[in-house]
């Protein structure tokens, strides 16, 4: 087993002010132990020796604490035009430029976390310690910070990042992904050589005073996080070039079989790389245990149709990914797939339909969409410990489950989804999780059938929803299949555009829900324009024109702000509330809209107090705003449209302009409704003139 020595890094303030890269450059983490052990142009001798050691080490993982943008602040600074003054540096002054400075706003108290991967020897770790000791800054000077090092194995270390609540990155080979500086050999030495250049910056000649830059630092550029390569393939009949279908209850199979023709081809023709090609597509080494980082492993993930209510969820594409840095040229990944025929490994049978790539990209855009709500297509098998107790067909009745025993059984398949999400790497906080064996849409399939055939015991075997406090960027496969077809997710729409907060404290006893939706609505537009930087705010965000008129919303819908009339603040995009798909530019207007609210935990709310708020998922199934129901009630008073029109005909006409049925309505006191609705109609429901800052809520009625 392997060792790391771990950096850990704690900033005093919740603000880092270093370089525009998130996250901080392992390069300046070296920085930061050089400046603290240096004094001058001097490196304290029981120091030196453990820097030259970490700088010969190969690039770390790295883990960040979850940040969002703080407000920029222009500061006015001389550029390096000095030679426009003629020498004269007392004209400095003129040639100032604007400097943007914007912090990073650290959220939790978790650190920065960077892991060398290290042999079992421990020279330098000592002297590490002591550079750790002294360190007293990270980023800028402002960011005061303090440090420990440490060397850990390679399960303690994965179970700190595992446990890490920000985000983790980890070098990736190739071409793709994100550079972050790293120390190498001879960085520290050029780092003393640029500190003696900088106090030599200013030199006269000919009688005028020259500014010479100082050399750069030596650091090697590392890529990080790079994303796999997709390739969808469809199962084409090359005869009537028609797309064929393959149930979805045999995705074990169809996988199964697709991997092990393309891993016969590779052997075929790459006879050397044999055991590469085992590790990396089937998952075992030569002696046939399992064998190889699953990180490192192809990945053949079948997509079900999905996308519209009445979708079959049969099987007619397949995507495989190829990780960064795969040991196998990625064209003869690609090319192992390529027309490959299935064939039935008992009776030898071929199969009607080949593996032909494909462009047309839209069903794995359905897989990729970000959310905060996912649902299992395919069953995830969960590990041992959290299958269910089986019963014996023939004694039903005799070995019926308590309830007890349901909710236990219940609760560790919970924990196990949790375990799956690490696995998978998949580390967004959840919100909130759901287990049964049952489909959650009308078009799924129970679990059990998808056992026949497979190693998976149909004990193992849930569908899952999971809710995240933030959107999720798919695809999400999780799970002891993930790798045979099963645990493949899809984003649930439902969710998309409906972000809520529960308020924790200091909501005073005279708050109106007006003075909430408004104090709301202008937290959200200042941390948009934060997210935007100087960019114009479109109408989605502030209701209004470039004009500074109101926006109609036919022409240009936009958010509604919402207080549910207890303890919740609603931001609700317009999609979600006029019950249509989004739209490509509101997609994209959406996802700056998520990472704006990330991390909103306080509302200074005015006379109604300031408020401490806490992320709250929404259930589509449970949630009475967004239910599906017969009757429905005011939650917040309705303003009719026109002030001429009854106020009954009013809101009658109001529901059939957003496409509802007419329902009957009842005055409870004015701008208190009921309205029954001859047929169930789906929530949210917002109605009248003041739908979009805090009027026109409704909530359904039980029974």
């Amino acid at each position: 087993m392997g060792q790391h020595l771990v950096l850990t890094i704690r900033l005093h303030d919740s603000r880092y002010h270093g370089g525009p890269e998130w996250p901080p450059a392992p390069a300046r983490a070296f920085q930061a132990l050089v400046a603290g052990v240096a004094r001058g142009a001097t490196v304290r001798a029981d120091a030196r020796g453990g820097l030259e050691w970490l700088e010969s080490l190969a690039a770390p993982t790295v883990a960040a604490p979850r940040q969002r943008r703080g407000q920029p602040l222009e500061l006015y600074v001389p550029n390096n035009d000095a030679d426009s003054l003629g020498g004269d540096l007392t004209r400095i002054g003129e040639i100032k430029t604007k400097k943007l400075v914007a912090p990073q706003l650290l959220e939790g108290s978790d650190a920065f976390v960077y892991a060398w991967p290290v042999d079992t020897a421990r020279a330098g770790l000592s002297q590490i310690e002591v550079a750790a000791n002294e360190l007293y800054q990270f980023g800028r000077g402002v960011d005061m910070a303090w440090a420990v090092a440490e060397l850990l194995e390679d399960a303690d270390v994965e179970a700190r990042l595992a446990a890490h609540g920000g985000t983790v990155h980890r070098p990736a080979a190739g071409d793709r992904g994100d550079e972050l500086a790293c120390p190498a050999p001879g960085s520290l030495d050029s780092l003393a050589v640029r500190y003696a250049a900088t106090a030599h910056r200013l030199r006269a000649e000919d009688g005028r005073m020259l500014f010479v830059q100082p050399p750069k630092a030596r650091f090697v550029q590392v890529r990080y996080d790079a994303a796999p390569t997709r390739v969808v393939y469809e199962l084409l009949d090359p005869g009537e070039g028609d797309v064929r279908q393959w149930s979805i209850t045999r995705a074990v199979a169809l996988v199964e079989r697709v991997r092990d023709g393309a891993a016969e081809r590779l052997r075929t023709a790459l006879p050397a790389q044999t055991a590469i090609v085992d590790r990396l597509l089937i998952g075992r080494g030569p002696d046939g245990a399992s064998a190889g980082s699953p990180s490192e492993r192809v990945r053949i993930v079948p997509l079900p149709s999905i996308g519209h209510e009445h979708a079959d969820r049969s099987i007619r594409r397949m995507l495989v990914e190829i990780p960064p840095g795969c040991p196998l040229a990625v064209n003869d990944v690609q090319w192992a797939f390529a027309g490959l025929d299935l064939v039935d490994p008992d009776t030898g049978e071929v199969e009607p339909f080949v593996l032909a790539p494909t462009d047309d990209l839209r069903m794995l855009e359905h897989y990729r969409r970000a959310s905060r709500v996912w649902r299992t297509v395919t069953p995830a098998a969960l590990p041992e410990g959290s299958s269910r107790r089986r019963i014996e067909p023939t004694r039903q009745r005799e070995e019926a489950k308590a309830a007890t025993e349901r909710l236990a059984e219940e609760g560790r398949a919970r924990a196990a989804v949790a375990t799956a999400l690490r696995h998978a790497g998949v580390d967004g906080e959840v919100a909130t999780l759901r287990v049964q064996r049952e489909p959650f849409e009308g078009q799924g399939t129970r679990v059990e059938r998808f056992a026949p055939g497979t190693r998976f015991a149909k004990e193992r075997l849930w569908h899952v929803e999971v809710t995240f406090h933030a959107a999720t960027q798919g695809p999400l496969v999780i799970g002891d299949g993930r790798f045979l077809g099963l645990g493949v997710m899809a984003p649930e729409r439902l969710d998309d555009g409906v972000f809520a907060w529960r308020i924790e404290a200091g909501l005073l006893p005279a708050a109106t829900s007006a003075d909430l939706a408004h104090a709301l609505r202008r937290a959200v537009m200042a941390r948009v324009q934060v997210e935007l930087g100087r960019k114009p705010m479109p109408a989605f965000f502030s209701g209004h024109g470039e004009d500074g008129g109101a926006a109609r919303s036919e022409h240009a819908p936009h958010l509604a702000c919402h207080h549910d009339g207890h303890d919740r603040l609603l931001v609700i995009a317009p999609h979600v509330f006029e019950r249509r798909d989004a739209t490509a530019a509101e997609r994209s207007t959406l996802a700056t809209l998520a990472r704006a609210l990330a991390g909103l935990t306080e509302l200074r709310a005015g006379p109604a107090g300031l408020l401490t708020l806490r992320r709250d998922g929404v259930d589509p199934d449970t949630d009475p705003l967004l239910v599906s129901a017969p009757g429905w009630m005011s939650v917040n008073p309705y303003e009719v449209n026109r002030h001429r029109r009854p106020l009954v005909e009013d809101v009658q006409a109001e529901c059939i302009q957003r496409g509802l049925p007419r329902p009957v309505v009842e005055v409870v006191s004015p701008g208190r409704l009921i309205l029954a609705f001859p047929v169930a109609v789906p929530g949210p429901l917002l109605l009248g003139r003041a739908r979009y800052r805090g009027g026109g809520l409704f909530a359904a009625l039980r029974g």
